[in-house]
């Protein structure tokens, strides 16, 4: 992440060390002796000696070190650890050199010690997701059934979905290399391309479905369904890449590589709403519908559709009768559930995030216990001696002084660069590095640079995984609020154009601020405080992936978009037809509610799977955009928006006059376009304005 402190230490490492790569692969590996023995027993020290000498001479390996040469044994001799270094990163190991430390690994098993590794050299890869995606469409599957009735009006969306997944992890794929993508980057790639992929193909669907109810032939139906579901489509695709790609302002590489990579698979899944899916309905026109509007005339089902009560007029009506009750209940349960995020913790996760299945995290857990849980994160201090007369001397002073502070248990001897200007040191603390108190312990030690500085002529950075982890969260806390500020004002931009409204975008904000919030309060609940964590399979609780919130925002911002575009159009549509504000809602929610409330199932479903992850910045991401849809689809859009509207009346789609000849006129909803189709059934004179609406 460029432009912290620990960013700038390790790009100065890098320069004033040369032939060592700071990115190098390594292992620590973990020796720890039988109950009621010694690790310092004559058999088993010389299987640790055995075991690093074969090492040693591995192919890639840049050093190994003995721990009873550099006093690596723990207080009770019980637990021991050697570093292997590779002078290569992670990714560019090759098989004989994992193999070479795996072999030399058995060997030491063999000889009675328990050994676990850790560091990245042979670290575990999470789980591709395979499994996650296809519980995600299982679901999806059922939730299109019980919707359409119908086999093939189900299929469809999920066989444009996955088309369009697959040519998105096709180019990830084919761009891995080129651009440093990797695994996590193609799985939220996949998880909200197929989520919104599905979602805007059922939209298309269902008011193609609707048209050819209405009595419309079917490439007129087709035609109606794209040009009016298909522009909204356009719209909601649009507020969800823009919302993804903003996130390349924020400056850390990582994300903006997530954000593009996710906005491309919501490219790819507008698109193939737009022509797979008009084709496919094209060549089997039928296939889709129901039996009984196969089986019913033109002029019947017409009939039939007319303004038939179903579930979502029974809820609007419900919500309509008592307003007042379900805007205080909806807003005080969000609320509560927003609570917890006022503690939000942001860190990076390490190896005691993983399953104690992995190696990795029972290398930890035995580090802590040996050696303190400080020593699984130490702090690498990089002292830039150029400008200091005795460079040897400021060093001692700075080791010194850093060694004296308060939580600091040791410090390791300087290591000189071959110009003798700069010196590297590592510094323990007390507590691990995801500890509210190794933060402060990093804050003091950099408080006392300016006093060093002048007194030696010398100065210091600090970085290593635990440094950059701090400062990277506190970076990304930083940009959280003005990155949050940005999407609303965003989203009340885009709403008072579509729907030439002051009140609308401003309720629709401040419904996504709800949701969002709640959401972050439920993340933080779980993940942090462990709250029902064990029931998720969250083996360790802590600080929330210090790119999960913003990533969190970006998403939801989309989605919360998605569903107000759809329902609430057809609430405009039908008020700009003369309808009454209530009624105009009830006339929404006959229309629209029962396809949001299937599109918002199937997200949650989508992202639901998605939780039984192994990664753990997957498993979080994927409970938080599921309980941010929960919130945002059915207690905002589907409650709180009805009640209140009803409460505002006409005001709600006031707009000044001033106001109204200056904003570009977008046909989201294609009332202009219904209209020509069948001027009969078109809206009364005035009702649309004079102006030809803006296709999207």
């Amino acid at each position: 992440m460029p432009g912290i402190e620990a960013q700038k230490a390790f790009d100065l490492i890098g320069e004033r060390f040369p032939g060592s790569d700071a990115n190098g692969a390594n292992a620590r590996i973990v020796f720890i002796a039988p109950d009621g023995e010694k690790i310092t027993a004559a058999g088993h020290r010389a299987a640790v000696g055995a075991l690093v000498s074969e090492v040693a001479g591995g192919p890639q390996v840049d050093s190994a070190v003995d721990p009873f040469r550099v006093k690596a044994v723990s207080k009770d001799t019980s637990t021991a650890y050697a570093t292997v270094t590779y002078k290569v990163k992670a990714d560019d190991l090759t098989d004989a050199s994992k193999s070479a430390l795996e072999d030399a690994i058995g060997e030491a098993r063999d000889a009675g010690l328990t050994v676990e590794v850790g560091g990245n050299a042979l670290s575990s890869q999470p789980a591709a997701g395979g499994s996650a995606e296809a519980i995600g469409i299982a679901l999806a599957a059922l939730i299109l059934l019980i919707t359409f009735g119908s086999l093939a009006a189900a299929g469809l969306p999920l066989l444009t979905a996955v088309i369009g997944v697959g040519i998105s992890m096709c180019a990830i794929l084919a761009l891995g290399s080129t651009f440093g993508l990797d695994m996590t980057t193609g799985t939220l790639a996949s998880m909200l391309g197929l989520a919104v992929g599905i979602d805007y193909a059922l939209f298309v669907v269902s008011r193609y479905r609707e048209e050819r109810a209405n009595g419309r032939q079917p490439y007129e139906a087709v035609g109606l369904a794209v040009g009016t579901a298909g522009s909204a489509v356009v719209f909601a695709g649009l507020t969800v890449v823009i919302a993804l790609a903003g996130l390349s302002v924020i400056g850390v590489p990582m994300l903006t590589k997530m954000g593009l990579c996710a906005a491309g698979a919501v490219i790819l899944a507008v698109l193939v709403a737009l022509t797979l899916v008009p084709a496919l309905l094209g060549m089997w026109p039928n296939a889709v519908l129901t039996r009984r509007t196969r089986k019913q005339g033109a002029a019947t089902a017409q009939h039939a559709v007319g303004g038939r009560d179903n579930g979502g007029t029974r809820w609007a009506r419900f919500v309509l009768r008592r307003p007042v009750v379900v805007l205080l209940v909806g807003v005080a349960g969000l609320g509560a559930l927003a609570l917890p995020a006022a503690q939000l913790e942001m860190g990076m996760p390490g190896a005691e995030a993983k399953p104690v299945s992995t190696t990795e995290r029972r290398a930890y857990d035995a580090l802590a216990e040996g050696f303190g849980a400080g020593f699984n994160g130490p702090l690498t201090i990089v002292v830039d001696a150029k400008g200091a007369a005795d460079p040897k001397t400021a060093a001692r002073t700075i080791t010194g002084e850093i060694e004296r502070t308060d939580g600091v248990v040791s410090v390791s001897p300087a290591r000189f660069n071959p110009d003798g200007d700069t010196a590297l040191f590592s510094a323990v603390p007390a507590t691990g590095p995801n500890d509210e108190t190794t933060k402060n312990i990093v804050q003091t030690i950099r408080a006392e640079r300016q006093g060093l500085e002048k007194q030696t002529g010398a100065t210091f950075e600090i970085t290593g995984t635990t440094a950059m982890n701090i400062d990277t969260a506190g970076a990304l806390q930083d940009a959280l609020l003005p990155y949050l500020t940005v999407v609303v004002l965003l989203s009340l931009v885009l709403l008072l154009v579509v729907f030439r409204s002051l009140l609308v975008p401003l309720k629709a904000a401040l419904g996504f601020l709800l949701s969002v919030l709640a959401s972050l309060g439920a993340v933080v609940a779980v993940f942090q405080w462990g709250w029902g964590a064990e029931l998720l399979g969250v083996e360790q609780t802590g600080p929330i992936m210090s790119l999960m919130p913003i990533f969190l925002v970006g998403i939801v911002f989309g989605l919360a978009m998605d569903y107000e575009v759809f329902l609430v159009a057809r609430m405009r549509e039908a008020y700009v037809h003369g309808e009454r504000p209530a009624q105009a809602v009830v006339s929404g929610f006959r229309h629209s509610a029962r396809v949001v409330v299937a599109a918002a199932a199937i997200m949650i479903a989508v992202f639901s799977g998605f939780v039984g992850a192994d990664e753990s910045m997957i498993k979080t991401i994927g409970f938080g955009l599921a309980s941010a849809v929960l919130f945002d689809a059915f207690v905002v859009r589907m409650a709180l928006v009805p009640a209140v509207l009803v409460l505002l009346g006409d005001k709600a789609w006031w707009l000044p006059r001033w106001l109204d000849r200056t904003l570009p006129r977008v046909d989201v909803e294609g009332a202009g376009l219904t209209a020509h189709a069948d001027p009969t059934t078109g809206p009364a004179s005035g009702d649309i304005p004079a102006q030809t609406p803006v296709r999207i």
